[in-house]
Formats: structure tokens, C-alpha cells, sequence
């Protein structure tokens, strides 16, 4: 990832995607003397809990250098989507005069539209994405995705928004648009709906069009950055069926859009070393000598025997158990190793990562 500017990291929910995002970031601003920024677009606080951060919201926090295990060379950021604030800086960056921008926030059908509008706040992600990119204040950009699913809907926004742009809707609405053909339409909307909130709907979306051509244009250069050599997409699973096939299918899905997977993180996988043959035999001895080794050990301490045998023997029935668990993980992450030209195991961890020592050591894994 030396050559990186852009990281999107994707993933069935629940496997540690937004641990891994953070990860990435921490490491990178350690390593590189690099000014790096993670954004999530997960309505969940972990980011901020893992960094330290009280609060995160729309606007970068810096994280401060003494946090740190040790000095980074770089510098560290984390922001969170806010859905509000960011159709408010993209009508003010768009609309072709701060007249038509006030007119247009101060439309009362403006909250309700934006709102619930279909997708905004997946395209408002990539288009906070393009901005920050574009801006120059930061070298390195990562992207905490929602669940697999919602993060295709990250990924097409872009061209949905086009789309609606290029609608009949909207040129129906528009006055551009009031044409014989629209007529119909409008004399049955005036009389279900009033003629008053019919043209407070026209305003509305005629003041909207007037960003067509800046947003179209943005489109363009957003699926642009998304194929661009120097963003990388990162696929977090676990190595278990159900969100292994998840992982595979999102592969799939992006590879149908021209997006290209170069990692996959393989997270909470059991260590090698209990697949070790002498670790098996060992396991099976300690079965078979439970009863005796559990009297030898009562004779000298003065436990009971019984209780200590089966103690003894459970530890080698749960050895058993795991070695069945990890050849199992084994064989998913092998499959999973046709997905992407790198793949990253990581260790199953007694508890969360929840510091930033902790992501500095889990982002060397995923760095080296």
C-alpha cells in the first residue's frame, strides 16, 4: 500500500471492518510521513472509541501525536459522515451563485428532499471522498464502508445520481420541462396535490437543476478516482462460511463494475501451530493419561483425582475441537486467497482492539 491514496475498505458487517480501516490509517501515519485521514459512513461511534476521539463528526479531528505508542511520522485524522452538513457544502460548492445556494437551503421542501432522498447519503460519501482528495490536505484517504450490500450502494451512487439528473421526472418538474407532453402530468399532480405545493415542488427542483452540470461532472471524475491505479479496495472477512460467501460475492460484484480487489483480510483466524502434528499427538496423550496424571497430581496436592482427570481430559477433547475449527478456516482462506493478489491473515485476539497501540500493532500486519 506504499503508493496508495485512496483505501476503501469493504465487508459483510461484523467481521472488524471498521477495526481494520482504523488500522490501516494508524499504521500508515506512523510509517509515512503522510498526513492521513479515516472517514467511516457506519452511523456507529467505534472509530472515535478506538482513537480516542470523544466525539466525530462531519469535520476532521486531528488525533494528537502523544496518543501514540510511539511519535508517528505522519499525522492522523478521522471524520464521520454527517448526511446534513454535507448536502450543505455540496449545494454551496455547486450551485452556480450563493443566491441560488440560499434559495435553494432555504426551500422548505429542502430537508424533507435531501432527507430521503434515494442514495444521497452513499453518494454524498463519495463525494465527500472526492473533495477531501481533491483538496490536497491529506496524502492518504481511508474509507470505512457500511456492510457489503450498502457499500455497493456507495459504489454505484455516483451513476444513480447521474441518472436522476437525466430523468423524466426531473424534466417534467423543471419549467424547462413544460412542454405538451408534461401537461398531463402536471394538471393531475395540481389536483391531487394543490397547485401550491406543485410549484413549491418546481422551485424546488428547478433551483436542484442548476447543480446538474457540476454534479454530473463530479460523477465522472468520482468513478474516475475509483478506478484509479492509486486507489486500493480492501475485502474483510472471517473465516467462516457465511461471511467468507458474502466476501466472495461483493468480489464479484466489483469485479463486474471494473473495480478491482488487491487485498483481502482474513480477520479472527486460528493460529497454524494447532494444526501442528506433535501438538495433536500431545493432545491425545493427555487424553488417554487423564485418569492417571490426575491421580499423581491429587496424591501430591491433594485434589480429587476424578475432578482433575476430567479437567485434564476436556483440555484434550478442546484441542481436538479447535483443530477441527482451524483446518476449517484453513480450507476458507485458501478459497479466499483466489479473490485478490494479497491476502492477510489476522489472529484471533482475546478482545477487541480498542487503543491506538493496539492499531498500530494490528496495521503493521496489514502494511508489511
Amino acid at each position: 500500500m506504499k503508493d496508495v491514496e485512496v483505501v476503501l475498505v469493504c465487508g459483510p458487517g461484523g467481521v472488524g471492518k471498521t477495526t481494520v480501516a482504523a488500522a490501516i490509517a494508524t499504521a500508515t501515519a506512523v510509517a509515512r510521513d503522510a498526513r492521513v485521514l479515516v472517514v467511516t459512513v457506519d452511523p456507529a461511534r467505534r472509530l472515535a472509541d478506538a482513537l480516542g476521539i470523544a466525539t466525530l463528526g462531519n469535520a476532521e479531528t486531528v488525533v494528537a501525536p502523544d496518543r501514540f505508542p510511539e511519535r508517528p511520522r505522519g499525522t492522523l485524522s478521522a471524520a464521520m459522515l454527517d448526511t446534513v452538513a454535507s448536502w450543505e457544502d455540496l449545494v454551496r460548492r455547486n450551485a452556480p451563485d450563493v443566491a441560488t445556494a440560499e434559495a435553494l437551503l432555504a426551500n422548505p421542501l429542502y430537508r424533507t428532499v435531501t432527507s430521503r432522498f434515494a442514495h444521497s447519503h452513499d453518494y454524498l460519501a463519495l463525494e465527500r471522498l472526492h473533495e477531501l482528495r481533491a483538496s490536497g490536505r491529506y496524502d492518504v484517504v481511508v474509507v470505512d464502508t457500511p456492510p457489503s450490500r450498502s457499500a455497493l450502494d456507495v459504489l454505484d451512487a455516483p451513476r444513480r445520481t447521474a441518472e436522476f439528473f437525466s430523468s423524466r421526472l426531473l424534466r417534467w418538474l423543471v419549467p424547462a420541462g413544460r412542454t405538451a407532453a408534461a401537461r398531463p402530468f402536471r394538471l393531475v399532480a395540481d389536483r391531487l396535490l394543490g397547485a401550491r405545493f406543485v410549484a413549491d415542488v418546481t422551485e424546488f427542483f428547478t433551483r436542484l437543476a442548476t447543480l446538474e452540470s457540476s454534479l454530473v461532472r463530479r460523477t465522472t471524475e468520482i468513478e474516475a478516482t475509483l478506478r484509479d491505479g492509486t486507489t486500493s479496495f480492501v475485502v474483510v472477512t472471517t473465516p467462516e462460511d457465511g461471511p467468507a460467501a458474502e466476501a466472495t460475492a461483493l468480489a464479484a460484484a466489483l469485479g463486474e463494475r471494473g473495480l478491482a480487489v488487491d487485498t483481502v483480510v482474513c480477520n479472527r483466524i486460528h493460529d497454524d501451530a494447532v494444526l501442528d502434528p506433535g501438538a495433536r499427538d500431545a493432545a491425545r496423550a493427555l487424553g488417554r493419561a487423564a485418569d492417571r496424571l490426575g491421580a499423581r497430581l491429587a496424591g501430591s496436592g491433594g485434589e480429587d483425582a476424578a475432578v482433575l482427570a476430567r479437567l485434564l481430559a476436556e483440555a484434550g477433547s478442546s484441542f481436538a475441537d479447535e483443530r477441527v475449527v482451524a483446518a476449517r478456516q484453513l480450507r476458507v482462506a485458501e478459497e479466499l486467497a483466489a479473490l485478490a493478489p494479497r491476502v492477510v491473515r489476522l489472529p484471533r485476539l482475546d478482545g477487541a482492539v480498542g487503543d491506538l497501540t493496539g492499531l498500530v500493532a494490528l496495521g503493521s500486519l496489514l502494511l508489511d
